[in-house]
């Protein structure tokens, strides 16, 4: 008997939607599995597609979006703690959890059982690692560990922290929680529809106002290395914000970008079949009823 259905793929991929629908026809609830969705005040940006849980007239309870505000540093070991909080909560009800995510590394780490060591800032380090370059600092933190998350690479920030994760992890134990026994459905669309999808939705981001969220984030005080901090939208409207790209420009760099985290995300997933995940993989072209009958057969097998 399945303990979780995670719902999963690429961007654009229209997940919500599947895990909406699924956690209304299961009595579920759905636990978001992406590393931007925590952030209040970020929403466009970080496709919530809040409106996709309200299912039929009813309102799909959803977890981990909106808890913390923009400018924290939120870290996989805090995720991994507040999943397990979520999970543990829906299942002490009697629901079916609905994990639905893009953020491989999340995922992996809820459903598996690691339980990454909550890492405290090394001041000393961070001062020593400061007067490395660029490169240089890539080129350290290659040396400590595989650069399987990109996203470690968007900010000389991210890499530095990255080198002080993987320095300390060496030194310390990481203890694991029991796994889940876990359905994993992936939701994908051929090459071609996926990049036209994300195209499509870039456009109409950008329609509904997604340059004047990441402005209001700067006007309520927040650094512009900050928000770059968030990579892809954020990074790159900020950069036009301040002057750094011009407008078209900006939006052809970060529709190559989002492409580029698609291909990313895609690898990560493959990355986990080959350690022995079995990802059930869906037509993202079939109506709605027929993926939720493919995964309802494959929950009852």
């Amino acid at each position: 008997m399945y303990e979780l259905v995670t719902i999963l793929g690429p961007t654009a991929g229209g997940k919500t939607s599947v895990a909406a629908h699924l956690a209304c026809k299961l009595g579920g609830e759905v636990i978001s599995g992406d590393s931007r969705q925590l952030y209040r005040g970020m929403s466009i940006g970080t496709g919530k597609d809040l409106a996709d849980y309200a299912v039929s007239g009813v309102q799909i309870p959803y977890h981990l979006i909106d808890i913390v505000d923009a400018g924290y540093r939120y870290s996989v070991y805090e995720y991994v703690r507040d999943f397990r909080k979520a999970y543990e909560d829906i299942r002490s009800r009697g629901k079916m959890p609905v994990l639905c995510g893009g953020s491989g590394m999340y995922v992996e780490a809820a459903v598996t059982g690691y339980s990454l060591v909550e890492v405290p800032p090394d001041e000393q380090l961070r001062e020593e690692l400061e007067l490395l370059s660029a490169e240089e600092l890539i080129a350290k933190l290659a040396a400590l560990k595989k650069l399987h998350n990109a996203t470690d690479l968007d900010s000389r920030k991210r890499i530095i922290r990255a080198i002080e994760i993987a320095l300390h992890s060496q030194e310390a134990p990481i203890p694991q929680m029991p796994p889940i026994n876990n359905l994993y459905v992936g939701i994908l669309f051929d090459r071609e529809t996926r990049r036209n999808r994300i195209t499509e939705r870039l456009h109409a981001r950008l329609r509904e106002g997604m340059v004047n969220e990441v402005q209001q984030l700067l006007d309520s005080g927040m650094a512009p290395e900050n928000i770059i901090y968030y990579g892809l939208e954020y990074k790159f409207i900020t950069e036009y914000l301040i002057g750094k790209l011009e407008y078209h420009g900006m939006v052809e760099k970060l529709n190559i970008a989002i492409h580029q985290f698609a291909k990313r995300q895609m690898t990560w997933f493959r990355g986990m079949e080959r350690k022995g995940a079995v990802i059930h993989w869906i037509d993202g072209f079939l109506p709605m009823e027929e993926k939720l009958l493919q995964v309802e057969q494959l929950m009852n097998r």
